[in-house]
């Protein structure tokens, strides 16, 4: 059929089709720092001018101008305890048995009223913290050391001697009226406004903030709080870069999700460069046939497109711009790769333009406990959390992808990879940059997950004991275990040869801790003839002799992955290949269609509406280092997992404490 024959949606559909197929190139993919310097050269990087700002606002604002103090603090001479303001010549010689006696004036001086009356010789004042020094005084003795005589006149006697300043605080001690007070420059924090705030000053001037546009696009994009549709996801980008830019020192300008319409974006483009100081897009960078952003900017005005790809992973498909001088970025549209080249080339230049110093990249020494493979020709970054080892830190790689939302939350740090490595091998002394400030977790996790872990895990946090999880699968555990890169190794692993769970690796300094257990069975859509009314082994035997019948399997090194393999045997059926790390990857293929069935637990079935056959219990336990057995976090963890109200939310969620 040619395309003369063809209505005119199937000429429509062809043409976007081929569209997708031709994909055009990358402007020019440039190296990472090529990119940066290419960037920069179009911009002025020099601070905004000031703006005169409440000093309620000021948190975390730079200074445009160099502040002097406009009064003394304090502003009066004021006593720095309670006690008695008196002539220090009068205290001479005073002691406890040669006391000096002082007659009182008839005067008790308050915070924040004057002195009515001098102090003459032979005489004092009574005096509160922070009361302001009277006349003829020079010195306070301090209430302890004198005792009050009962006579026709009150009077003291004072049993130690002072010298002349003694407890008085000047005026102008702390602060000097005309003395700089803060530099052009500073950042404001806390004490610098408690500074401010002691010379009465109500507003000062600061360095502009950016004001940054955020905008994000794709046809998949869903407001939040909106039913997803099939193929959809949440607009978490738009989000996230918002409180990048508030954390980097700009003002982010909501404007909202847009499709991919060319007309529409453009003028949304167009009113956000007119409206601010810098625009960031998410989306549209790859070469898909619906990314459309990076032409937009072409047309926008001089210079345009700066760059267009760039030789780094994630973030290959970044586009930076710059139209009349203003900045335009747009980001990759996966979450962590849009996080990543936002704080590599969006932070810089808005903590420049807000005055804010270069942010001090912080750096540690780490080993690299496994083999991590990287593209040649492009550096990467690699997420990494950090765990305590026997000689330093470890490194554990994040591998979730740059799709994933959570990779950059949980990393504590990032190690780079050169373009021209193809690989980091296991025992790597590398340098991880650090993401923040990570502290230590009192007790580390790594092996499978299960949803009932939270269970254990929320008891040790109500304790005020921090946890790390390392997803990293049941023989990632046992391997992380062994080389004692963590306290717990949670597994769920079948010895094939007796059918027993996780016995067989209790040995050389581990020992079993039982878990729970939990059944696995195949999961499928209600309704499934082939699987519906069946036993498991009948509707696997039908399903293994049906070409159409798709699976999902689970990852090499799962629990789960060795019970479908001594259920298929030699059988591969259709979508073995597909490999996913999670019962909830598993249950979520079958539910939306593009599997038949897998092999999940039930509680993971039941939370997707999934039927669900019933193939075997399975021992969930945890591996316990020997010789970690008597640190505190871990015997709290042992005693949370024998609890009885932690044992029935286990159970509530489908699982059998064992």
């Amino acid at each position: 059929m040619n395309d003369a024959s063809r209505t005119t949606p199937q000429i429509a559909l062809l043409d976007a089709v081929r569209a997708a197929a031709r994909q055009e190139q990358f402007l020019e993919v440039v190296s990472a720092e090529g990119a940066k310097a290419r960037f920069e050269k179009h911009l002025d990087l020099s601070p905004f001018p000031a703006e005169t700002v409440p000093l309620s606002d000021a948190l975390g604002r730079v200074l445009a101008h160099d502040v002097a103090a406009p009064i003394d603090v304090p502003p009066i001479d004021r006593s720095n305890v309670d006690g008695f303001a008196l002539r220090a010549a009068d205290t001479t010689g005073a002691a406890d048995g040669a006391p000096k006696r002082l007659t009182l004036n008839a005067e008790v001086i308050a915070c924040g009223h004057a002195p009515k009356l001098t102090v003459g010789p032979g005489t004092a004042t009574a005096i509160a913290t922070g009361g302001m020094i009277p006349r003829g005084a020079d010195a306070v003795v301090m209430i302890e050391q004198t005792e009050l005589i009962d006579a026709s006149a009150p009077v003291i006697d004072v049993r130690r001697a002072v010298s002349p300043g003694m407890f008085v605080s000047y005026a102008g001690s702390d602060i000097a009226r005309g003395e700089t007070l803060l530099r052009r420059g500073t950042t404001i924090s806390s004490r610098e406004i408690g500074m401010l705030a002691a010379c009465g000053l109500v507003e000062i001037d600061l360095v502009r903030r950016p004001k940054v546009a955020v905008l994000s696009t794709g046809d998949e994009l869903t407001a939040l709080g909106a039913p997803l549709r099939p193929g959809a996801v949440y607009d978490s980008n738009g989000a996230i870069i918002a409180a990048a830019i508030a954390e980097a020192g700009g003002e982010a300008v909501r404007c909202g999700a847009f499709p991919d319409d060319e007309d529409a974006l453009e003028t949304a483009v167009r009113g956000a460069l007119k409206q601010c100081d810098m625009v960031v897009l998410s989306g549209g960078t790859s070469k898909g046939a619906g990314d459309l952003s990076h032409r937009i900017v072409s047309r926008l005005g001089a210079p345009g497109v700066i760059v267009h790809g760039v030789a780094l992973k994630p973030g290959k498909p970044l586009c930076l711009g710059v139209v009349d001088g203003k900045p335009i970025v747009v980001l990759p549209g996966f979450p962590t790769s849009a996080i990543f080249t936002f704080h590599a080339y969006v932070a810089p230049v808005i903590r420049a333009k807000a005055g804010l110093p270069v942010e001090a990249a912080v750096q540690l020494d780490a080993t690299v406990p496994v083999r991590i493979p990287s593209e040649m020709g492009r550096k990467e970054f690699v997420l990494v959390a950090l765990v305590a080892g026997e000689n330093g830190k470890i490194a554990f790689p994040i591998g979730k992808g740059s799709g994933s939302v959570t990779t950059f939350s949980q990393a504590d740090g990032f190690l780079e990879v050169e373009a021209l490595r193809t690989a980091v091998d296991p025992g790597t002394i590398a340098k991880v940059t650090l993401i923040g400030q990570p502290r230590a977790p009192d007790l580390v996790i790594a092996g499978s997950h299960c949803v009932a872990l939270d269970a254990v895990l929320a008891a040790l946090s109500a304790q005020g004991i921090s946890a790390r999880t390392i997803a990293i699968g049941s023989m990632g555990g046992v391997a992380a275990a062994r080389r004692g890169e963590c306290d717990l190794a949670p597994v769920h692993l079948m010895d094939p040869a007796t059918g027993i769970y996780n016995e067989q690796y209790a040995k050389d300094g581990l020992s079993l801790v039982r878990g729970w257990q939990r059944m696995q069975g195949i999961v499928f859509r209600a309704g499934d003839a082939r699987f519906a009314g069946k036993t498991a082994q009948n509707a696997l035997k039908s399903a293994l002799a049906d070409p159409d019948c798709i699976m999902v399997n689970r990852n090499a090194g799962a629990g789960t992955r060795i019970l479908i393999d001594r259920a298929v045997g030699t059988v591969r059926p259709p979508g073995y290949g597909n490999q996913p790390r999670s019962h909830n990857a598993v249950a979520a293929a079958v539910a939306q269609g593009r599997a038949d069935w897998g092999v999940a637990i039930k509680s993971v079935a039941d939370m997707y509406g999934l039927g669900f056959l019933q193939l075997s219990p399975e021992n969930y336990d945890f591996l316990l280092l020997d010789a970690r057995r008597e640190r505190a976090p871990v015997q709290v963890f042992l005693a949370a997992l024998a609890d009885r109200d932690v044992r029935a939310r286990i159970a509530a969620l489908g699982m059998v404490p064992t």
